[in-house]
């Protein structure tokens, strides 16, 4: 049984920091080929930065997920400059906090337009690569909100996309386990990210921090650490399962 991504291609949706970040170090780390996507180039600069100067291999890809007729050219380049696709982990998204009866219908697309449609349309492109490939893996990055309704949280539309994560990946697990791709989700619990160090949100995250079991907050590796777990030969018969990776938070 092997956690090895040796050779193996890989890309990360939303790589440019924290969680995303995390996740295109260890899978380089692990031996893959990695192409980081972002909707700024120059936003990627520290990724690469990083995975160079820890031995691993990285390319840059320009690529805003929002776009339905972007994810494929995407996917194209990634093949020609890496060579064929076999691992995605489609990580780009947004927050969102606002009373129900106040959403704006812009609110409510906006969150959608990232967290599902964008993630739908990454998981095609990247589906008909595998298929053509003989097979691959993909993690979805969904969140602890897609199966509870946080305390002291108004996030009813980010709440309800991340919910249509986890199951689209059980609906593309099931559909694609004939062609040789496995889909899995994986749900952050409250993780020490840039969006949770901001002044304005400190007496949350402490909050957070204390009512976890594990008594703080998860760092961005540790979420990367199940990912990887999830695309490799070790995980070879997961597929349609959501990991709460969570310090113990839905237990509760």
């Amino acid at each position: 049984m092997s956690f090895s991504l040796e050779g193996k291609v890989a890309l990360v949706t939303g790589a440019s920091k924290g969680i995303g970040q995390a996740i295109a170090r260890a899978l380089a780390d692990a031996g893959a080929l990695v192409a980081c996507t972002a909707r700024s180039r120059s936003s990627l600069d520290e990724t690469l930065r990083l995975i160079s100067d820890e031995g691993g291999i990285a390319i840059p890809v320009e690529w805003d997920v929002r776009d339905p007729h972007a994810a494929q050219p995407a996917v194209d380049l990634v093949e020609r400059e890496l060579g064929p696709l076999a691992l995605a982990v489609n990580n780009a998204g947004i927050g969102a906090g606002t009373p129900a009866l106040d959403i704006t219908p812009d609110q409510w697309r906006s969150v959608y337009e990232t967290n599902v449609d964008g993630l739908f349309w990454s998981c095609q492109a990247e589906g008909r690569a595998m298929i053509a490939n003989g097979g691959g893996a993909i993690v979805n990055i969904a969140s602890i909100s897609g199966s509870i309704a946080n305390r002291n949280l108004t996030q009813a539309q980010y709440n309800s996309g991340k919910a249509a994560v986890i199951h689209l990946t059980k609906s593309l697990a099931v559909e694609w386990a004939p062609v040789g791709i496995r889909v899995n989700s994986v749900s952050p619990g409250y993780t020490r990210t840039p969006m949770n160090e901001r002044p304005e949100v400190a007496d949350l995250v402490a909050e957070f921090a204390d009512t976890t079991p594990l008594g703080r907050l998860a760092e961005p590796g540790e979420i990367a650490g199940p990912v990887t777990f999830l695309l490799s030969p070790a995980a070879s018969y997961i597929t349609g399962a959501d990991l709460l990776v969570d310090g113990g938070y839905c237990c509760w």
